[in-house]
């Protein structure tokens, strides 16, 4: 997913503890100088709903600039004790701004605490991040640091996704999201020509390419850093030769515009952009192809659905993680 404004790495927010109410992962952008030991201020919000801090955790790292260089979710231990988000920053936003960013986020769903400032103690958090985002099960797919390869089976379900500079490891609800709606779309049907839109890491796109070894797909992103990143992953995965990577803001770029119409579309961006790139997306969208939305609050939900529905699509599932929609539609008409 690409936030317009920034691309950063991922909070563990699917990993399996999270279900059980211990906690989850360190998410940190690798290989920053902020994420080594020593030059970094935290921000902490506490909160008692854990569906409210996992929006919370979702909205600091990938809609707000600056996104934290690393950030934690727990529930602290006890009855009755709130889950407690941290964000870490080499250079702090002020505290106040940041407080009515995110009530403009949630607008009205929830109150939103105040955050506060705190040290943070010496630590390598580089070390902490990889120890942190296991690998992740999504249907078939199976995504994993290489610090993680040698305890998951290297079989077609396999991708190797690192966490850095380009969204998508899979533990955002989001990612999580669009890789089980890939998982369930490719066992019913098979592509021919697809788009990952705001490809970020290009783990979607791997991920189609894995299922359906007969596909061409092209993975575009906003950001040059995550089109780096993507055609990396796609050499490491050995996918390089069946997807292109390009720099391009949209569906106006010429070469997306050769390759439409597509039979499958995955946009996993936010919700601003899906609205205004509606009818574009309907235009790049073969009649009975496929689509798939995602980098939406659920609340968001109710809004894309419509705008789609007017574009010609009809909503064939809506998955929700975390407070995460995403959106599986038909282009009927």
């Amino acid at each position: 997913m690409t936030n317009p404004d920034h691309t950063g790495g991922e909070t563990g927010l699917v990993a399996d503890a999270a279900d059980d109410g211990v906690g989850v992962g360190v998410g940190v952008a690798a290989g920053t100088d902020a994420a080594t030991a020593g030059n970094l201020s935290s921000i902490v919000i506490e909160i008692a709903e854990r569906d409210h801090a996992r929006t919370l955790a979702g909205a600091l790292e990938n809609l707000l600039d600056p996104p934290p260089d690393a950030l934690s979710i727990f529930e602290s231990q006890g009855a009755g004790t709130p889950w407690r988000i941290t964000a870490y920053y080499a250079d702090p936003p002020a505290i106040a701004g940041l407080h009515r960013s995110l009530q403009a986020i949630v607008d009205g769903a929830f109150e939103v605490p105040l955050p506060r400032l705190e040290a943070v103690p010496d630590l390598n958090w580089v070390a902490m991040s990889q120890a942190a985002l296991p690998p992740v099960h999504a249907g078939r797919f199976t995504i994993h640091g290489s610090h993680d390869r040698h305890r998951v089976p290297q079989g077609p379900g396999a991708i190797l996704i690192e966490a850095g500079e380009a969204f998508g490891t899979a533990h955002h609800a989001t990612t999580y999201g669009c890789l089980l709606a890939i998982d369930q779309l490719t066992r019913k049907r098979s592509y021919r020509n697809g788009l990952d839109l705001g490809c970020g890491s290009g783990v979607l796109a791997i991920a189609v390419a894995r299922a359906n070894p007969d596909a061409r797909l092209i993975a575009s992103d906003i950001d040059e850093a995550s089109v780096v990143v993507a055609r990396a992953n796609f050499q490491a995965n050995r996918a390089g030769a069946r997807i292109r990577a390009i720099a391009a803001g949209g569906l106006n770029d010429r070469q997306l515009r050769e390759r439409a119409p597509y039979d499958l579309l995955i946009a996993n961006i936010l919700a601003g952009p899906l609205i205004r790139l509606a009818k574009d997306i309907a235009r790049a969208v073969e009649t009975g192809g496929d689509l798939v939305l995602s980098g939406l609050l659920t609340e968001q939900a109710r809004e894309i659905t419509a705008t789609y529905r007017a574009a010609g699509f009809t909503v064939q599932q809506n998955t929700r993680i975390a407070g995460w929609s995403t959106l599986v539609l038909r282009r009927v008409r």
